[in-house]
């Protein structure tokens, strides 16, 4: 009987875990990908001007003083890395931005740094090379204006920025 049991647990694990990743891309039931996908298995070229759709989310924002990309980014990342590669003529600036803490040329080299570190995650996801603009403002365009930690964490950013077609 002991065996049974387990032998219905397993199988209904199983199927529960079954259920759970046999979502294609675009099929989410978490509201994030509403946008369908193509028959290529794609988003649409027109998923870019889709406020539905997971690349209408353009900002990535990071810790005081890192460039390291945080975990909440990658599927967004991977959504933006995977549209690029499926549309080789369509090009984003990446626009890197700090907040307004450390001096002017430290600034800059770590929103450099900050804006590579999203460039290479879109390159591993098929994105080309020849289609990532990167750009360091540094503090000199902040999203947010004040001078406490609201404000700074806004302005700690990545910007993509698609180009106008």
């Amino acid at each position: 009987m002991r065996n049974v049991f387990l032998w219905m647990g397993i199988l209904a694990m199983s199927l529960l875990y079954g259920c759970a990743t046999n979502n294609q891309p675009g099929e989410g039931d978490n509201g994030v990908e509403t946008t369908p996908l193509n028959r290529e298995g794609a988003l649409p070229r027109t998923a870019i001007n889709d406020p539905a759709s997971p690349l209408a989310k353009r900002l990535v924002f990071f810790d005081f003083d890192k460039s390291d990309i945080k975990p909440e980014f990658q599927d967004l990342l991977e959504a933006h890395g995977r549209y690029l590669a499926a549309y080789p003529d369509v090009k984003v600036r990446l626009e890197g931005h700090t907040d307004e803490r450390g001096s002017r040329e430290y600034n800059l080299a770590l929103a450099e740094q900050r804006a590579k570190a999203v460039r290479q995650v879109l390159l591993l996801h098929g994105a080309l090379a020849a289609n990532l603009e990167v750009v360091s403002f540094g503090e000199e365009v902040p999203m947010a204006v004040g001078h406490d930690e609201a404000a700074w964490a806004q302005n700690r950013r990545v910007e993509l920025v698609y180009e106008a077609r």
